[in-house]
């Protein structure tokens, strides 16, 4: 299986980043992970509502250009739908199992994602109603990412 996670924004701290290569290395038994990091765009705190959507205009456009036509695309969205770990695991394995064996998941800007970005969602997946930074919302996603190919492979893990 194929994985890929679009992020907007380098990550910066090396914790991070640390956290990320650690679950890239646990993945690669599972599956070939992708990471494609798309620069933010500037936005200051003070643009309008007019402004901030054509900042996401943009990033979603850069995100576009990275997604296969032929991938099962799911967006990280605050008003996604809520899944456990076994669901998102079942998930995945049922897209497998359906022969989607190309997985794309997307990470928006700290202003979120485009209309276009989220109309080109096969699935809209929400961890939280809560707002995380996406640095931290990467390594949460390939943690739960990790968890289910080992629920999947029948293999322990802690709950």
């Amino acid at each position: 299986m194929k994985i890929t996670v679009i992020s907007v924004g380098k990550i910066k701290e090396k914790f991070f980043s640390e956290a990320i290569k650690e679950y890239t290395k646990r993945l690669s038994k599972f599956c070939t992970l992708t990471e494609e990091i798309i620069q933010d765009e500037r936005a200051d705190d003070n643009y309008s509502d007019k402004e901030i959507e054509q900042v996401k205009y943009l990033e979603g456009q850069k995100i576009l250009k990275k997604v296969k036509d032929s991938s099962f695309v799911i967006t990280l969205c605050i008003d996604g739908k809520q899944l456990s770990s076994v669901e998102l695991a079942d998930k995945i394995n049922q897209l497998a199992i359906n022969g989607n064996s190309d997985i794309t998941f997307i990470i928006g800007g700290s202003n979120g994602l485009s209309d276009e970005a989220i109309k080109r969602a096969d699935f809209k997946l929400s961890f939280s109603k809560m707002t995380f930074p996406h640095q931290l919302f990467k390594v949460i996603l390939l943690e739960q990412i990790y968890r289910a190919f080992k629920i999947i492979a029948n293999e322990s893990y802690h709950k």
